[in-house]
């Protein structure tokens, strides 16, 4: 098995040989370009950004700067998904992302970790765990996601949370490390904030 195809397997890897670095570049290339986009250039990002994903679905938008170690050529999103400025994707393996989530500013999505023996770590010894984040999920400002979690439909993750193992679909989870905080339910029918009743 070469180093490149170790990326998707989960196995120890060196992630800069030359083949992966040549081809990493490229993309961060295309990253760059669309981080340099105008405001109004909403159809160009949509374009760039098709050529950038492994898949996208129609009507995502994210706000630049995005930063992703490959630039989203391991990125699957559905449709609808909004990611606020500053979204980082360690995309070193796969990111999926269902449809309608939405991204607080300053999000981190890491697939890749690094080995905890000291000795492997000044190699740069690297593995990568896939991250799957289900349909209209909200991901809170400065959430960190880590390698191999699965995060279920519905599920709110609050501001600042650490996720580091699997939450469940149709929660509020919030910490460090981010645990379920309670099951939505009929109050949040009611209320949109606090004690702020929703009338629409």
């Amino acid at each position: 098995m070469t180093e490149k195809e170790k990326m998707h397997s989960g196995d120890l890897y060196l992630p800069n040989g030359d083949e992966i670095m040549t081809e990493q570049f490229q993309c961060l290339e295309k990253l760059y370009d669309y981080n340099m986009t105008r405001p109004t250039e909403q159809k160009k990002r949509a374009e760039m950004l098709k050529e950038m994903f492994a898949e996208i679905g129609d009507d995502c938008y994210i706000e630049p700067p995005l930063h992703a170690n490959w630039g989203g050529k391991h990125v699957h999103f559905g449709k609808n998904v909004y990611a606020n400025f500053n979204l980082t994707m360690v995309d070193d393996t796969d990111i999926y992302v269902g449809d309608y989530t939405m991204f607080g500013p300053n999000v981190t999505v890491a697939t890749a970790g690094h080995p905890i023996n000291p000795e492997l770590r000044e190699q740069a010894y690297q593995y990568n765990m896939s991250i799957r984040i289900g349909r209209n999920c909200w991901i809170g400002a400065g959430a960190v996601i880590t390698p191999g979690v699965t995060i279920g439909d519905n599920t709110v993750i609050g501001a600042g949370s650490i996720v580091t193992k699997d939450i469940p679909a149709n929660v509020v989870a919030v910490g460090n490390p981010c645990r379920v905080m309670r099951e939505i339910g009929e109050h949040d029918k009611e209320y949109y904030f606090k004690d702020r009743k929703i009338k629409l």
